[in-house]
């Protein structure tokens, strides 16, 4: 799957502001005419343009070169946009998309699960600013079914507000979750003076938060051991050697 940046840059569109979209080429399919002088190719790009701020489209082009088939796929997708209601980075609420004989279950995900998908359904949800969800797939794994049905499942997602609007109540449930914060990054700075090495191999080194560590004390040496002083024994008085008296 080749991912792009859209030729034509930043747009306005019918939803609101300016937005950059991006396009990802899903599948390319060939198909070979036999004629009289040989065989003539024409070739089928099945796009996906997404802003990855909640609008997507898809679309389906044929021609007999590539790039003018992934352009004509990327101009039908532009034409086919849709909004898509997210809670934070996932979906607002468990969905099933169907189409044809292809179903795929999506799941609303904790934060840092990522997008657990194939990759026909992930290039949909990438691009249309889903970073957490779950997905399980179903009967056919055709990619053109598969983008299908996925769009049939985003189109059926609604929000807490849109829900209690069409049903004129008002819930009565627990807040919706916030997003989770983005966790802090960890700096390695260069400490003064020169203690041990941290993190980057740098001496000196420090995490952004934490002291410094101070410099180990240079080990002093240990005193040399004096030798023990000799002690004197007790002395032995040898007898005196010719006393001249017989005993």
């Amino acid at each position: 799957m080749a991912t792009s940046p859209f030729r034509g840059g930043r747009e306005t569109t019918d939803f609101g502001e300016e937005s950059a979209f991006e396009d990802a080429v899903v599948k390319l399919y060939r198909c070979a005419t036999v004629v009289k002088g040989g065989r003539r190719f024409s070739f089928g790009a099945l796009v996906v343009v997404g802003d990855r701020r909640g609008q997507v489209g898809y679309g389906y082009g044929k021609a007999n070169e590539v790039p003018s088939a992934v352009e004509k796929g990327v101009k039908l997708a532009r034409r086919n946009l849709i909004r898509v209601p997210l809670r934070g980075t996932t979906i607002t609420h468990r969905v099933v998309g169907k189409f044809g004989s292809s179903r795929i279950v999506m799941i609303p995900a904790a934060e840092g699960t990522g997008v657990i998908a194939g990759a026909a359904p992930r290039a949909v949800l990438q691009l249309a600013g889903v970073k957490n969800i779950l997905t399980k797939c179903y009967g056919s794994t055709s990619p053109k079914n598969l983008v299908k049905a996925t769009f049939d499942g985003l189109r059926q997602l609604r929000t807490r507000a849109q829900v209690e609007a069409l049903r004129g109540v008002t819930l009565d449930l627990p807040p919706e979750p916030e997003a989770a914060p983005e966790p802090e990054r960890v700096v390695v700075e260069a400490a003064p003076g020169g203690g041990r090495r941290g993190r980057g191999g740098r001496p000196g080194a420090a995490v952004r938060g934490r002291p410094a560590p101070a410099a180990r004390p240079e080990a002093e040496a240990p005193a040399e051991a004096s030798a023990p002083e000799s002690v004197p024994g007790p002395q032995t008085q040898t007898p005196a050697e010719g006393t001249g008296h017989d005993a």
